[in-house]
């Protein structure tokens, strides 16, 4: 699943691209950049070792970065952008808090129509996520440093916390831009790729540990 998942996402992110180099050779003043910055509600959905469905409560976490708006066509878009993401969860009855910082890469497929003075935004797109750092911390106050591989041992799973690195997954949004170029969006990320490791030498395949989020943003356009 992972590995279709990569390569549809850069086929797609492949042929965006191509197309917009090649519709904007005479429109390169229709390239523009901008910053985002807003609160997202981030959790961690799946299924635990006995593969049961997990039950953690939604966490605040900041994201912000910029983007790039490169004209595909009257009103069509194609989005790329780096952001800084922070994720994570926290469990429902123990309080343990997950924090992850991604840098995030989305290319999103962007539709801008007019309404009223400013435009109306509508996107969709795959991402793909790399972790940076990350900690856990019990309702203790103790805080454990998360590690990123894709397989561990069993000695590993039980002595430290360990995520992969990468993540990826889709994005949707919806939104305003105004005039004046500010804008404010909600979006939402499902995210597609486990980011649990394999555990060496375990048959068991029931663990499944996935981004999900949503969220509001302020941007504004340059």
């Amino acid at each position: 699943m992972k590995k279709i998942f990569f390569s549809t996402a850069l086929i797609l992110s492949g042929a965006f691209i191509t197309a917009s180099a090649q519709s904007t050779k005479t429109t390169a003043s229709g390239i523009s950049f901008g910053i985002r910055a807003g609160v997202n509600l981030q959790n961690i959905n799946g299924k635990d070792f006995d593969g049961d469905k997990l039950e953690n409560k939604l966490v605040p976490r900041f994201q912000g970065g910029v983007l790039v708006d490169i004209p595909l066509a009257d009103q069509f878009y194609i989005q790329p952008g780096v952001l800084f993401s922070g994720k994570g969860a926290k469990e429902k009855d123990t309080d343990i808090n997950v924090s992850l910082s991604y840098l995030d890469i989305p290319v999103t497929f962007l539709f801008k129509p007019a309404l009223g003075t400013g435009h109306m935004l509508l996107g969709v797109g795959p991402y793909v996520g790399f972790a940076i750092a990350g900690k856990v911390t019990d309702d203790n106050d103790n805080k454990a440093t998360i590690k990123f591989k894709n397989s561990i041992t069993a000695l590993e799973s039980i002595t430290d916390p360990y995520f992969r690195r990468m993540d990826a997954g889709a994005n949707l949004l919806v939104g305003y831009e105004m005039s004046n170029k500010l804008s404010v969006q909600l979006n939402a990320q499902l995210g597609l790729a486990k980011i649990n490791p394999e555990i060496e030498g375990s048959s068991n395949d029931k663990t499944a540990l996935r981004n999900t989020g949503f969220g509001l943003s302020l941007g504004y356009r340059f």
